[in-house]
């Protein structure tokens, strides 16, 4: 429900821009958020379709609805520890550059909505291995870290354009 500017609600548009809303979900130990409107719907994990010569994090393919949807694991991704699959498990499937991918996650955490000035900066790494490209900022909830993905980045990056070339 969006809040409006009235007499009996003094809260501005300058407020509401302010602030965003987050997809929050689980990898390992860590907690990472999407902006929610790039998300289209959070599914159970099925096990797709291989698709041959894929990077490992790409998984496969599912077909929803007609669509068929390249689904990719952030854990394998981002060099986390072993992917295991449960029933917490989930794919998120968002709509980002005007297509749709699904991504694999430990699991969905909540929806939070971040006022901008609880999120920090990513800081910055002297070493060149560790790319920090894909991270918008880390926002702060009760004393828990969660590292604020730039999914549209990630999924349009030069690595990502294997995903269009494997599905099509």
């Amino acid at each position: 429900m969006q809040a409006q500017t009235s007499p009996m609600n003094p809260r501005s548009h300058a407020a509401e821009a302010a602030s965003s809303e987050f997809l929050t979900f689980r990898l390992g130990q860590e907690s990472y958020g999407i902006e929610i409107l790039k998300v289209q719907e959070i599914r159970g994990y099925e096990v797709p379709t291989a698709i041959a010569n894929a990077p490992a994090f790409i998984k496969g393919v599912i077909n929803l609805r007609g669509v068929i949807v390249p689904i990719l694991d952030l854990r394998i991704k981002f060099h986390l520890s072993e992917a295991r699959y449960d029933d917490f498990t989930v794919a998120i499937i968002l709509n980002v550059a005007g297509r749709v991918v699904g991504v694999v996650v430990d699991s969905v955490s909540d929806v939070l909505t971040l006022a901008s000035d609880a999120i920090r900066p990513t800081p910055e790494f002297a070493s060149a291995a560790f790319d920090t490209k894909y991270i918008t900022g880390l926002g702060t909830v009760d004393d828990q870290m969660i590292i604020l993905l730039d999914i549209e980045k990630l999924m349009t990056g030069a690595d990502m354009a294997l995903v269009d070339g494997a599905v099509h």
